[in-house]
């Protein structure tokens, strides 16, 4: 028991010595004088820059919004434009066929030769197929050709006149277009069976 009691006494020994060694401050390595400064100073330097960096990285996305937002008002406004007027050119270079029309429209009230009359009617109509030849319009070829469901749609089956006519094209009711090579209208016509 008196060894128990000496250990224990020891062991008060030991917390004790544990305790002043947690109250004493250790002692610093002496520092020059301004070389504590010297971190503090490039560290503020380094932050200065930072948010000199984080700024300028603002700004520049600012910007930017700004600039994406014009272009996208300006694009959606010149769509509009375009929707709106985008026929103008079309239409322009029309006015000379519907003048020619006027015309011929009313000399057919006053006039006495049919002759005539038949040439510049011939003439407005060669001169609107130009037009839209030039818009890039093209009538389907279809008469003795074979019968082409990408291009036209049958609107009767006759009986072929020769065996070579089956399958074939007889006739077409109503004429159809391309354009640019796109169907912008089936041609109507009559197949041979």
């Amino acid at each position: 028991m008196k060894k128990r009691s000496e250990d224990m006494n020891h062991g008060d020994n030991n917390t004790d010595e544990l305790k002043k060694e947690c109250n004493a401050t250790p002692e610093s390595p002496k520092k020059e004088e301004g070389a504590s400064d010297i971190p503090k100073a490039e560290e503020q330097d380094e932050v200065e820059r930072l948010k000199a960096d984080l700024e300028a990285q603002n700004d520049k996305y600012v910007r930017l919004a700004a600039e994406f937002d014009n272009f996208r008002r300006r694009t959606m406004k010149e769509k509009a434009d375009l929707i709106q007027n985008g026929g103008e050119r079309v239409l322009t270079e029309l006015l000379p066929v519907v003048d020619d029309m006027e015309l011929a429209l009313k000399n057919i009230r006053e006039a006495s030769d049919v002759a005539a009359l038949r040439e510049g009617v011939e003439l407005i109509c060669n001169k609107f197929f130009e037009y839209l030849h030039r818009h890039g319009v093209e009538e389907i070829e279809t008469l003795d050709k074979p019968f082409d469901d990408e291009r036209q749609q049958a609107i009767a089956m006759v009986p072929a006149p020769d065996e070579d006519k089956k399958g074939m094209v007889l006739d077409c009711t109503k004429k159809g277009y391309t354009l640019n090579g796109k169907v912008i209208r089936f041609a109507d016509v009559v197949v041979g069976e």
